[in-house]
């Protein structure tokens, strides 16, 4: 595993791109999947090497699209389902005309971004996704073997959260672990609709989503420990608890200028103090074994000679141990407590997006590192800090969540870094495990359950058919 300086670019130009995609490369090649991932990684670019491609801006769309014409030019059925999830799907097991289709296995990530974020993040996994599953595809015609379930490449909306919240969402949908039309209704901080957004872009979609009997992904790290260790492979076998607080400062809103000190209510003076707890928080407990953010604030009125009358904000929580993120919890609400009576302000306080700790299946983890032994790589376990879609699918089907080593270990930034010799790695042992899941394996587990967001099909099965649907609303997929 090479690691190079954290300045150092992969061929990310698109004269380099076009270069890479020479007739002499098989359309699954690596050459063609370093080529595609880079072109991808234009759009939406920003001036220091990231992205910024927020949940149904124009910038989404257009990797959407991309995605989309990509498929469909390499023989897959492009679906959309009611909360905008992309399915690029192949059907590799034969089916009578009259009789269901196979249940499919999902790979995949997401295509969006973080504001000014990284063009590895989601990405990747959904790039490394579509040639997996060209190269298992191809591997199961020239070998003749017949597999036992169908492959489809997924790229789940809204997984960061940065224009809608919560995060993770449109997986969690389809997992039956949010209500869609809760989630169609959020709106963003200019008070557009989720359902709305999906209008305005062309992927409000109406079709059946496939079932589901398993599903893994491929991911950057998003932290050090494979970089620093020199690990190729990590493999997830838990996810940390995490929680938010939705914290509501009221103040008193005055005049800068006029008002006497003494008389203030300012809501930015004692918001400043709950972000100082949650970041101290931490040092109550272990080393690491806990983290804490405030991630977004929302100033009223926002003006320079007004004194602000209310601040809203989002702290996040997450630990491996959920005794940790509790204590963190019940320390911070004393401690608001404390700053609202010190202020005399009126502090708000709210649980939300609590997610308990999952672990992945022992015979997933098992199948990851007998890839990564066949493909002559190291790999270690470790559980995930942040939240993935595998997290949410790991509630309905048997996932298998690996990662690639991150450079320095940051991402959600310009700054973040996957080699190109990483990302290959990843790929191979993704095609290794689709393979696998493809063949059968991970089918006793959950006793072979099949799952399709059931959400997403109650309003399948009341929406009109493509053909009564009014031209503006319908979505070519």
């Amino acid at each position: 595993m090479t690691t190079p300086s954290p300045t150092r670019s992969n061929a990310a130009s698109p004269s380099e791109a076009t270069n890479a995609t020479s007739s002499h490369a098989a359309s699954s090649s690596d050459a063609t999947f370093l080529a595609d991932f880079h072109h991808v990684a234009t759009i939406g670019a920003t001036d220091n090497d990231g992205v910024d491609r927020q949940a149904l801006t124009l910038e989404d769309q257009q990797t959407r699209d991309w995605m989309r014409s990509w498929a469909e030019g390499n023989g897959f059925e492009v679906r959309v389902d009611a909360i905008g999830n992309m399915f690029a799907c192949l059907q590799l097991v034969p089916t009578a005309a009259d009789a269901p289709s196979a249940p499919y296995v999902l790979i995949g990530s997401h295509l969006d971004s973080q504001p000014l974020g990284g063009r590895f993040d989601g990405a990747y996994g959904v790039i490394a996704g579509l040639f997996a599953a060209l190269r298992v595809k191809e591997q199961f015609a020239e070998s003749g073997l017949q597999p036992t379930f169908n492959l489809a490449v997924v790229n789940w909306f809204n997984e960061e959260g940065g224009r809608f919240a919560p995060s993770i969402m449109g997986s969690s949908v389809y997992a039956g672990l949010f209500d869609l039309d809760e989630m169609l209704a959020v709106q963003d901080l200019e008070g557009t609709s989720v359902s709305e957004a999906l209008t305005a872009i062309g992927y409000a979609g109406t079709d059946t989503p496939p079932e589901a009997i398993s599903y893994a992904e491929i991911h950057i790290e998003q932290g050090r420990i494979l970089e620093r260790e020199a690990i190729d492979i990590g493999v997830v076998e838990a996810s940390w608890y995490t929680q938010k607080l939705d914290i509501d400062v009221l103040g008193e809103q005055s005049h800068t200028g006029a008002t006497a000190m003494a008389d203030r209510h300012d809501a930015l003076v004692a918001a400043a103090k709950v972000v100082l707890a949650v970041a101290e928080v931490v040092d109550e407990f272990e080393e690491e074994a806990l983290v804490s953010s405030v991630g977004q604030h929302v100033v009223e009125p926002n003006s320079p000679i007004v004194v602000p009358r209310r601040v809203h904000m989002v702290a996040d929580l997450r630990s491996s141990d959920p005794d940790v993120v509790k204590a963190a919890r019940d320390s911070l609400h004393r401690q608001i407590a404390s700053i609202a009576l010190e202020h005399e302000i009126t502090i708000k306080v709210e649980d939300f997006d609590v997610r308990a700790k999952r672990y992945f299946p022992e015979t997933g983890v098992e199948l990851a590192e007998k890839a990564v032994a066949n493909e002559g790589l190291s790999i270690r376990r470790l559980e995930t800090m942040a939240g993935h879609d595998s997290v949410a699918m790991n509630h309905r089907v048997p996932a298998v969540m690996m990662f690639v080593p991150s450079v320095d270990g940051v991402s959600h930034c310009e700054r973040e870094f996957t080699t190109d010799e990483d990302m290959i790695r990843g790929l191979r042992v993704l095609t290794s495990v689709a393979t696998e899941l493809v063949g059968g394996e991970l089918r006793e587990e959950r006793k072979g359950e099949v799952w399709v967001g059931r959400s997403v099909a109650e309003v399948r099965d009341s929406a009109p058919s493509s053909a009564q649907m009014p031209a503006s609303t319908r979505v070519n997929a």
